[in-house]
């Protein structure tokens, strides 16, 4: 059972996602909200797989409540419903931790779909502006052949590099990876040694210009790493 909510602040449109999704016996709705407030305390309140939301919402915006999930580290997964067919808003979205990313003039024919795909932890895009993926990609390939050294580094200083690029401490991050504060310090020196950088606030920088990269490279990144 796919537990989901659903935050629109249009009654009529949440009514009619709502009545694609009730219809399959695999999802089940278990609220809704009417503001990005509302939703944001369903999320935390409920856990649910998977939150469908409205980019733009009273109170909070989609895209705020899609940093305050991943803030809070919660396994919901975001779907966004969207009027915007707009390159920079669905970049905002890949770079916010949104999963998926759903035209609202197809949310009728997609909807179903991206529940079932996401589900399954992975991206769906509705297809009229799949080319944003393809460019998103395409830039994200020609900025790693500019910076080869991060195909360097293993999963480990990938995801360390990321947790860096969010501003976190060695000892956040020690927390967060259940490791050791001076196993966190090793793989910042290491990190710093493969991609040559110098300096006290150097790798801090770095990880901060190329954060956008970073998270894509923590979503496609191999996994059976250990730590």
């Amino acid at each position: 059972m796919i537990k989901i909510i659903i935050a629109d602040d249009h009654p009529i449109f949440r009514s009619g996602i709502k009545s694609v999704l009730q219809n399959d016996n695999q999802i089940k709705i278990i609220a809704e909200a009417k503001d990005g407030e509302e939703a944001v305390n369903l999320i935390l309140k409920n856990n649910p797989e998977i939150a469908l939301i409205d980019v733009e919402m009273p109170k909070m915006t989609g895209l705020e409540i899609a940093r305050k999930i991943a803030a809070e580290q919660l396994d919901t997964k975001i779907i966004f419903l969207t009027m915007y067919k707009d390159e920079d808003m669905f970049n905002e979205a890949m770079n916010a931790g949104v999963y998926g990313y759903v035209l609202k003039e197809n949310a009728v024919e997609d909807v179903l779909e991206s529940v079932k795909i996401v589900s399954e932890g992975k991206y769906y895009i509705s297809p009229m502006i799949s080319g944003y993926l393809l460019n998103r990609m395409n830039k994200l390939n020609k900025v790693k052949s500019k910076t080869p050294s991060i195909n360097d580094l293993t999963k480990t200083e990938r995801t360390i590099l990321k947790l860096i690029s969010e501003e976190k401490t060695t000892k956040e991050i020690a927390d967060e990876l259940f490791i050791s504060y001076k196993t966190v310090e090793n793989h910042r020196n290491n990190i710093s040694k493969k991609l040559n950088l110098s300096g006290i606030h150097s790798l801090v920088k770095f990880a901060i210009r190329n954060k956008a990269i970073l998270q894509d490279l923590s979503k496609f990144s191999p996994k059976g790493e250990n730590f």
